[in-house]
């Protein structure tokens, strides 16, 4: 179909004059486009994401009979601003990201993430030093995956979050934490908020935060010693399993954030309402499939997808206000 593999871009619109539509607000709808592009960003390797990026877009054309053509980008901002300058058509984004393509660029959300039946997640946080953040015995359990992690301070047996949020305040001024994603709901700003709102701490000034750049990355620093504590969506140590089999007693978990809405898909709002409701046809349609649900596992780890819920998404456009989004 005359589709390239997934491209790398290192800084996807980053010095685009934005002459295509002003922040927020679609522009007048569009005829039915000849192709569409994917836009992603890395959780994992970005080798292997191109990789699983590729395959996706294969099943998503086919499904859509026009070419799709996936494209990297290296961060949320990025991603947002390629919605907003027309350079990507559908944007796979996390929460907050999401409701900022919406806001700044007039994007509409058409679908959000199922994962382990939930529409919702937490961020979890994670320590080498339990003797520091971990007020009950650390206990190995097993997860619904099936791999055996360390956890305290009952995040072994909750269900929902907030768990374990007074171990925060054992976080002090000048500490380091490593986030994920200057633009993540779980991988900075539901945490960066928690530790804002547990030790009065200013996240922006009064802690030493570092960006791993995806959420296993940030599972690895902790893992390696890089840092004493960690955060990353709940359990992105499922990923680094095969490459650390011991990252389960490297690792405990002793918080969670409150619950967030999963990540989700918008499109171009300038693109025709057809061609909306045909890609979320079409996502729901691959996902159905053996082929597609093993292609959006490899991205993102997705296991459904259902219409986005714009309520949920209200609360993630609250806190991005509360922390200066």
């Amino acid at each position: 179909m005359g589709m390239r593999s997934a491209r790398w871009v290192g800084a996807l619109a980053a010095g685009v004059v934005l002459t295509a539509c002003g922040g927020g607000g679609a522009a007048a709808p569009e005829g039915p486009p000849e192709s569409l592009v994917l836009g992603l960003v890395p959780s994992a390797e970005v080798d292997q994401l191109v990789l699983d990026a590729d395959q996706l877009a294969e099943l998503l054309s086919a499904e859509l009979g026009i070419p799709v053509e996936p494209v990297v980008s290296d961060s949320y901002a990025a991603l947002v601003v390629a919605m907003q300058t027309g350079q990507a058509d559908i944007g796979l984004f996390g929460p907050i990201a999401l409701v900022q393509s919406v806001d700044q660029a007039g994007a509409v959300p058409i679908l959000q993430s199922v994962r382990r039946d939930s529409p919702s997640y937490h961020t979890q946080w994670m320590t080498n030093d339990p003797a520091k953040y971990c007020t009950t015995p650390v206990v190995q359990a097993t997860n619904p995956e099936g791999n055996t992690f360390n956890y305290c301070n009952g995040t072994d047996t909750a269900t929902a979050g907030p768990v374990g949020e007074d171990a925060i305040g054992a976080i002090a001024e000048g500490d380091t934490v490593m986030f994920v994603d200057e633009g993540s709901a779980s991988g900075y700003y539901y945490p960066a908020t928690q530790i804002q709102e547990i030790t009065g701490i200013d996240p922006l000034t009064g802690i030493d935060a570092q960006f791993a750049g995806g959420h296993p990355n940030s599972v690895l620093a902790v893992a390696r010693g890089d840092v004493a504590v960690g955060v990353s969506f709940d359990d992105a140590r499922n990923d680094v399993f095969e490459e650390d089999p011991e990252i389960g007693s490297k690792v405990t978990v002793f918080a969670w954030s409150p619950e967030i809405p999963n990540d989700g898909v918008s499109v171009r709002g300038e693109l025709p309402e057809e061609t909306r409701t045909a890609i979320a046809d079409a996502m729901t349609a691959v996902i159905a499939t053996p082929e597609g649900a093993a292609a959006f596992d490899a991205v993102y780890s997705i296991e459904g997808l259902v219409p986005a819920d714009l309520d949920q998404l209200d609360v993630a456009r609250q806190v991005a206000a509360n922390f200066g989004g």
